[in-house]
């Protein structure tokens, strides 16, 4: 669990270098708009437009819970950490740890409100 409390941590401070180290070169990432990346270079490419769409939101941990090498994290999102009367969602993200590495993080999210609140298009399909 340590490996996805540093995770979360390098994620909430947008430092994809931190966050991109903690991850395997095979990392398999789905976002919560349905995207599906796989290896360090895609990840690091959708991390990066994210991170610039996310730069005034927060996550808290509402829960972690640790199978294996499955981690699920309960957590809540706030849309702008200064201004949280401007919303905030609830999700989840299933990871499988291998090696003290992030190598598949899978994230839902209850409503598709959160991706349209970033500015995205949901995917279709």
């Amino acid at each position: 669990m340590d490996v996805i409390a540093r995770f979360n941590d390098a994620f909430n401070r947008h430092d994809v270098e931190a966050v991109m180290w903690l991850m395997t070169e095979d990392v398999v990432f789905e976002n919560t708009s349905g995207g599906r990346f796989e290896g360090q270079g895609a990840v690091r490419a959708v991390l990066d437009r994210a991170f610039e769409l996310m730069s005034s939101g927060w996550f808290e941990t509402e829960r972690t819970i640790a199978l294996g090498d499955q981690v699920v994290v309960l957590w809540g999102y706030t849309y702008d950490k200064q201004n949280p009367e401007r919303g905030q969602i609830r999700g989840a993200d299933i990871f499988r740890v291998r090696d003290g590495r992030v190598a598949e993080k899978l994230s839902y999210v209850k409503s598709k409100d959160f991706v349209q609140q970033l500015g995205l298009q949901i995917a279709s399909g």
